[in-house]
């Protein structure tokens, strides 16, 4: 298991037959296709029509956009995380033809949110013109009036505030001033003069920052603004019907998510097609495909069509892809490697190494029996019920493994939702409930748990250098896999009860056994850890440094581990905090009431943060603690062809046999 063993494929087939192979291979998903590079093989340009599908994907793509905007599916938690829509060859293919029909629909959709938003932005221009009129709407002559035969009119604005007499002023004799609109900012007049005076006027007006309103249309201020509401309720109705043609479009929802993903699959499969070479009558196809899926596939193909397929180890310089599989137990904490690195060549798949460690260690640091019992109802629950798509059923097992773990180590710790039973016995039922502890409960004893978790910490260390360990010796280097390990091991187990015995009683037996192995393994550290030099004070002084990085870093890693004491310890007090704040009252009604809210919403928030820590910091652990002892990382992940789409799978997909 772990990493499966892959196999280079070389198809040879006929031509005609490209596009359904290429479909099969789709549908499979377990061959990775690698590009020709054969220069007496033709190859060919797909651009122009992969353009064209994602140009229609792309319309289909803001046609749904624009009908979940205006009429939201409405999805259920069981739709939500149910995953892909699975559908049979022959439906996909029937939808295939409404395909003309489908597209028109979203381009109407597109059409009408274009009014929309053409509209709202309108809208908004004639909203800020109206506003801009209210000043004026006192004005009885057009904004555009100039006068009459013997009369200049001027009509503006000046930046300040005036009087209609200190305007008069100003101007020169026989000139009329009219304040239409006055206030601290600002001032809007109407100015008539006699023409025979408008240069002296205008030239005074200049001088005092007047602004001459702009405008062409020959009608009074309450007239425009009578039209700028007309024309908006007219594009508000305008609106209003473009809408309701969006959400006519309601029953095409699941035409357009098709769409979508028959015309992915359409331009992947051209995008394929560009990896082939060619030939007058035939085609070439070659990359990696899984080693147990040979057999299946080459008896699938050859039994439809006439084609001839090889499979050959690749070379050691190849990039060859990584796909994982594990067994049920590791499988779920894939994803943790992934978000780390996928394994190299020369790696272990660390998914099975680090599997029981993960859940244990999550555990711990969540380690409360009540919450736990949260989440596997709720993974079980969300894993029968609802169908879910690959990923997220692994995750889904993972955090209900994690919930089976911290049931336990919340068991052994005697809490449950903190000290709820003991606090309901006491307040409620005037009876002292004892401690639930199967084994003790921390804050009584938090020096035990620490030391239990640097204990855990040395076995998850011990693993990392044992991994490293048997991969020298699979590799021929039997004494560098005993050299490397062993002092190590000695050193770390003869400091153990050292170090212990400053902070508890540890049985004298110990101390003279650890201080041996202690000596010893320094020893081999020094003398062998260097061995690699040619020169005697490189191999002294090489061992000299040995020591001192395991002394450092092995200190450190171990010192690490306190956090499943600190992570443990913080998740109990801080429901216990919760179960106190609820019995304040003294009245028992109010008291029931308030314990209530409060476990409710106290517990809620506790999980939520301790849930997050707890995944956080046992990630940390598996990263840098044991990854860094053996592990790598740097591979590529297998991505082979397959049916990448959103919203529908075929019912067949994953049919391998």
């Amino acid at each position: 298991m772990a990493k499966l063993r892959m196999k280079k494929i070389e198809l040879v087939a006929l031509l005609t037959d490209s596009k359904k192979i290429i479909e099969l291979l789709q549908r499979r998903g377990v061959v990775e296709l690698c590009r020709n590079t054969d220069e007496e093989l033709e190859s060919t340009n797909v651009t122009a029509v992969t353009g064209e599908f994602e140009k229609f994907r792309s319309t289909a793509v803001q046609a749904l956009d624009i009908l979940d905007r205006y009429a939201p599916e409405k999805a259920g938690l069981a739709e939500m995380f149910g995953g892909r829509t699975e559908v049979e060859k022959h439906e996909f293919g029937r939808e295939a033809m409404q395909l003309e029909k489908i597209m028109a629909a979203a381009n109407d959709i597109i059409r009408s949110n274009k009014f929309i938003t053409d509209a709202q932005a309108e809208i908004a221009q004639l909203r800020l013109r109206y506003d801009t009129l209210i000043p004026w709407k006192s004005l009885d002559v057009p904004l555009n009036f100039k006068g009459t035969a013997t009369t200049k009119a001027f009509i503006g604005t000046m930046p300040f505030p005036v009087t209609a007499q200190e305007t008069e002023e100003m101007l020169p004799e026989g000139a009329a001033a009219e304040v239409v609109y006055s206030s601290k900012e600002q001032t809007d007049l109407f100015i008539l003069c006699a023409k025979s005076n408008a240069e002296e006027a205008e030239a005074i007006l200049r001088q005092n920052s007047f602004v001459t309103i702009s405008e062409t249309d020959g009608s009074t201020p309450l007239e425009l603004m009578s039209r700028c509401e007309e024309k908006v309720r007219e594009l508000i109705h305008s609106s209003d019907k473009a809408i309701e043609a969006i959400r006519s479009h309601e029953g095409d929802r699941q035409q357009l998510k098709f769409a979508i993903d028959y015309l992915t699959m359409r331009k992947d499969k051209y995008e394929a097609l560009s990896s082939l070479g060619f030939t007058g009558s035939t085609f070439v196809l070659t990359g990696y495909i899984p080693e147990k899926y040979t057999a299946s596939l080459r008896e699938e193909i050859q039994s439809r069509y006439p084609a001839v397929i090889t499979y050959t180890d690749p070379g050691e310089d190849e990039d060859v892809p990584v796909l994982l599989e594990n067994s049920r137990f590791s499988a779920p904490v894939e994803g943790i490697t992934k978000m780390y690195a996928m394994p190299a060549k020369s790696d272990v798949d660390p998914t099975p190494v680090m599997s029981f460690f993960y859940y244990l260690f999550f555990g711990m640091m969540l380690s409360d029996a009540g919450y736990g019992l949260v989440m596997v109802i709720g993974t079980v629950i969300a894993l029968r019920k609802l169908k879910l798509e690959e990923s997220m059923r692994k995750t889904l097992t993972m955090f209900r493994n994690c919930g089976i773990s911290t049931i336990i180590w919340g068991a052994l710790f005697g809490s449950w939702f903190g000290d709820i039973v003991q606090v309901v016995g006491r307040e409620f039922f005037g009876k002292e409930v004892g401690s639930l502890a199967l084994w003790f409960e921390p804050l009584d004893d938090p020096i035990k748990l620490l030391l239990f978790s640097f204990g855990l910490g040395i076995l998850h260390l011990f693993l990392g250098v044992g991994v490293a360990s048997a991969m020298s010796w699979k590799a021929g280097r039997k004494l560098d896999a005993i050299l490397d390990a062993l002092p190590v091991y000695l050193t770390i187990l003869g400091v153990a009860p050292l170090a212990a015995s400053i902070l508890t009683d540890v049985p004298q037996f110990l101390k003279p056994i650890g201080t041996y192995m202690l000596i010893t393994g320094v020893i081999m550290l020094v003398l062998t850890a260097g061995r690699t030099s040619k020169s005697v004070f490189g191999k002294f002084f090489g061992g000299l440094y040995a020591l001192y990085n395991t002394a450092t870093g092995y200190l450190s890693d171990i010192l690490s581990y306190s956090r499943l004491l600190a992570l443990g310890l913080a998740t109990g007090s801080i429901a216990g905090v919760i179960n106190l704040i609820g019995t304040m009252p003294e009245n028992k009604v109010v008291k029931l009431v308030l314990l209530v809210v409060a476990f409710v919403i106290g517990h809620t928030a506790n999980l939520a943060i301790n849930l997050l820590g707890a995944y956080v910091h046992t990630d940390r652990l598996q990263f840098v603690e044991l990854f860094s002892k053996f592990y790598t990382g740097g591979g590529r992940e297998f991505q082979p062809l397959t049916v990448n789409t959103q919203y529908i799978k075929f019912k067949e997909e994953n049919k391998n046999d």
